[in-house]
């Protein structure tokens, strides 16, 4: 039987899309919950995915893993120019 080995970066990868996605449901579930103490327990969770998320991504970043490109700053003022737009017109 030849059994495939994942690499560091593969299992690493796997986490990374995990934590994603668990973020995307606890974000789902608190903002959809009616009861307060549930939703302070949803959104106290949904802190701690984040954090863990954002260690993976460092660990990652950090082995050269994971590195996503630099904004240009010709996007990043036309964001915060649409967006302060938006903001002006509510």
């Amino acid at each position: 039987m030849n059994q495939q080995q994942l690499t560091d970066k593969e299992i690493m990868d796997d986490i990374l899309s995990s934590q994603k996605f668990i973020t995307d449901s606890y974000n789902t579930y608190s903002c959809e919950c009616v009861n307060q103490q549930l939703r302070t327990d949803f959104l106290n969770i949904l802190r701690e995915e984040h954090n863990m998320q954002q260690a993976v991504f460092d660990q990652m970043k950090t082995r050269g893993w994971y590195c996503p490109p630099a904004a240009e700053q010709q996007k990043v003022s036309a964001a915060y120019t649409k967006f302060s737009n938006i903001q002006q017109s509510l």
